[in-house]
């Protein structure tokens, strides 16, 4: 089998790839199984989502189960996608607090591995999970919710496909709301250092991004909440940066055509916080991604550090994006328990130069507790990261209890999660 990611920058090794198309069946491929793992969107830059063996599928599971509006919330099969679960909750007046920059992720898999979108009151996608079903080692299903075990709930939802295959998930909604966005160019970076804090708050979500070669960030997008009567003007020039005169794509060189509207026109919110439009492929996919989550107070610092390497970045990069994110209480988030500011990296597809370059921003790193993404690619390994994470421990126990032969791990997990485990 050659089957690879979106990106396709890496080519999934399992021998079996399977589709099914009924929760019963995921329950039989379990059981016969000794090595598997799910598949979602194949939205991650690594291997997290691989098996040695057999891959489950869950792009047929792709259901929109039921919209409970007494308990505010809508319950979907594991293969959903972002795009499809936006359409339905807007046209049935609903909405989710927050989304990616891409529409075109899973539900489940986004989740799994604690992808985010920005804001200052806004925690990861995670967070909006209140109860998830999934198949475990021996076929049997297993229901957790944040209201009946919230203890385990917490270090099941960013589980990275460690518990078992999540056929079901439950996600907390809201009334619907417009949204617009403005795009600011030429941000200097001492504006970032002195006013961070204001240019935050200017907008429900706030994206910088920066290719490192000069002392100033490209594009600012702020996306903010329509109120009743409108919103005011943002200022032009904001914080030393000017208004855009045309839509923009956050690397400078490619058309805005793949990009939801911007000069400050209201749309739905599910058109408006991605930054991508679900009815295009926002790239060719030929890039590679890192994230690091740093806290959020030292977020200055980091970049200044970060910047002390653009001679190293600038030349292999696309882009930087710098964006918040609350801090939450899943066990193995980046975001948990702290206040977090994600550096985000779209390379180039040059993995070997790539490659010997993140060390040494994660050396860089280190200083602030910096915790990678788990979907995306970094060097970090074993103690290191539980270091960073509290409840490491607590997770593998959880892991066991529900995997006790090691049927949904993989050599990725087994070099991150469970590499030291005693």
């Amino acid at each position: 089998m050659s089957f690879k990611n979106w990106a396709g920058n890496y080519t999934y090794r399992a021998e079996r790839i399977h589709h099914p198309e009924t929760v019963e069946q995921v329950q039989d491929l379990v059981r016969q199984a000794n090595k598997v793992k799910a598949l979602g969107s194949r939205h991650s830059f690594n291997e997290v989502a691989d098996s040695e063996q057999d891959l489950i599928s869950t792009e047929r599971l792709d259901r929109i189960l039921s919209l409970d509006t007494q308990a505010m919330t809508v319950t979907m099969e594991g293969g959903v996608r972002y795009g499809e679960l936006g359409r339905y909750l807007e046209e049935r007046g609903f909405a989710l607090h927050n989304l990616a920059s891409l529409p075109h992720i899973s539900v489940v898999g986004a989740c799994a591995t604690g992808t985010h979108g920005s804001g200052n009151g806004s925690g990861n996608l995670s967070t909006q999970v209140r109860g998830i079903r999934l198949v475990q080692s021996n076929g049997e299903i297993v229901a957790l919710s944040q209201e009946s075990d919230p203890d385990r709930f917490s270090g099941a939802v960013v589980g990275l496909g460690a518990l078992g295959i999540i056929t079901e998930v439950t996600l907390a909604i809201e009334p619907t709301f417009a949204v617009e966005q403005q795009v600011f160019e030429w941000l200097p970076l001492e504006s970032v250092e002195q006013h961070f804090e204001e240019i935050e708050a200017s907008g429900y979500s706030v994206s910088l991004f920066t290719d490192w070669q000069t002392s100033r960030f490209n594009q600012v997008w702020v996306k903010r909440r329509v109120g009743p009567g409108g919103n005011p003007s943002l200022p032009n020039p904001f914080f030393g940066a000017v208004a855009a005169t045309r839509g923009r794509h956050p690397i400078g060189d490619l058309s805005a055509i793949h990009c939801t509207e911007q000069m400050g026109v209201a749309g739905p919110w599910h058109e408006r916080l991605p930054h991508f439009r679900l009815d295009f492929t926002p790239s060719s996919g030929e890039e590679l991604q890192t994230e690091y989550f740093v806290p959020r107070e030292r977020i200055v610092d980091a970049l200044r550090t970060v910047a002390s390497l653009a001679p190293q970045i600038a030349p292999l990069l696309q882009v930087t994006e710098v964006r918040t994110i609350s801090s939450d209480e899943l066990w193995l988030s980046p975001a948990y328990h702290r206040d977090s500011v994600a550096i985000h990296f779209t390379w180039k597809q040059d993995w070997d130069s790539v490659r010997r370059l993140l060390p040494v921003i994660e050396a860089k790193l280190a200083p602030f507790e910096a915790r990678p993404h788990w979907g995306k690619l970094f060097t970090i390994r074993g103690g290191r990261l539980g270091e960073l994470y509290d409840r490491m421990p607590d997770f593998r126990r959880l892991a066991s209890e529900f995997d006790p032969t090691g049927k949904f791990r993989n050599p990725f997990l087994d070099e991150t999660v469970f590499i030291d485990e005693k």
